[in-house]
């Protein structure tokens, strides 16, 4: 049931994406912010009750509902995976950015690609050179299909195989939507945020994505350049402030021979820019980027191909499973 769910989503989901300002989006604004103003009173213990209303509740109710729906109609059962990997995987959540600032460089228009980079991530892209903005927009395009795609598939059949259907992909989605928000609403809003939740919040969803993380960053080194991959997974993957996205990025970037990340300008994107102190893995000497060729447009449709590659490994892994389980 799991390929088949996972492969119609997929299939839907490119014939009918979700629009860009949606229901579901904001259904998940509401419920985060309502668990927030509800049970929010400043202590470190009320962080994670808002977490747990947040992320848990909507995991147990779907996994409560799939059982209920499996014990009455296995067919209903795969219409409702379906359903809920429809509303939390899928690349057109995020790819119309990518294809919108692709667009732009095509056409030189260096100006609208900054204002989408910058009203996608919100941060201050205005003064990027064109390099550092390529590089940019490879890098948060890697993350986002890891967060839309890999990392919600990974947990989604890591829970069905236990029974619980769905919920995995609700966890990862919610626990993923809840660091963002809280980031979000403090930096970006400049809304008053309980700084508790914030850090547990990005804490939670590091240790959630752990595993999922290593394993897209495997799928890039099979379908790349193995050897390269895994080299930059091992020496520069320190290089980034976080860890699970320093994995992603640095194998990625030895698959496909490109330089990621380097010193932005200050201000610019902190969440992505390198840290040097304490020296976790970078060189000083050096202006922190990956070994391999600055980033053309070009360049972008190999990301692209290494994603969609990336994909149809694992999907086919999947298969292979299904397959024995039936025959065993």
């Amino acid at each position: 049931m799991s390929f088949f769910a996972v492969l119609l989503a997929l299939l839907i989901e490119q014939v009918k994406p979700l629009p860009r300002d949606n229901r579901v989006h904001d259904a998940l604004v509401g419920w985060t912010g309502w668990a927030g103003r509800n049970f929010d009173a400043g202590r470190e213990h009320h962080a994670w009750v808002v977490w747990g209303v947040s992320v848990l509740v909507p995991t147990v109710i779907v996994a409560a509902a799939y059982l209920a729906i499996n014990a009455y109609s296995t067919a209903l059962a795969l219409a409702f995976n379906v359903l809920v990997l429809y509303l939390t995987l899928g690349f057109r959540q995020f790819s119309h950015y990518f294809t919108d600032i692709r667009d732009a460089l095509d056409r030189a228009d260096e100006a609208e690609a900054r204002r989408l980079l910058s009203e996608w991530r919100h941060l201050d892209a205005s003064e990027l050179p064109r390099n550092e903005l390529l590089r940019h927009v490879i890098e948060h395009s890697l993350l986002a299909a890891h967060r839309h795609v890999f990392g919600v598939f990974f947990w989604f059949v890591a829970l069905q195989a236990v029974g619980l259907g769905p919920a995995g992909a609700i966890l990862y989605r919610m626990a993923e939507f809840c660091g963002r928000y809280w980031s979000f609403k403090s930096k970006a809003l400049q809304a008053p945020a309980n700084e508790r939740s914030m850090q547990l919040s990005q804490r939670l969803f590091s240790l959630i994505d752990h595993v999922p993380a290593r394993l897209t960053a495997f799928g890039f080194a099979v379908v790349g350049n193995f050897e390269e991959a895994i080299n930059g997974w091992r020496q520069h993957a320190l290089l980034w402030r976080h860890a699970n996205e320093g994995i992603i990025l640095a194998s990625a970037a030895g698959a496909v021979g490109l330089q990621l990340g380097g010193i932005a300008a200050p201000g610019i994107t902190p969440d992505r820019s390198r840290t040097f102190v304490g020296g976790a893995g970078a060189n000083p000497a050096s202006d922190g980027s990956t070994p391999g060729v600055p980033p053309l447009p070009s360049h972008l449709q190999n990301i692209v191909a290494l994603v969609w590659r990336s994909v149809v490994l694992w999907m086919l892994l999947l298969a292979l499973l299904v397959l024995a389980n039936l025959l065993g």
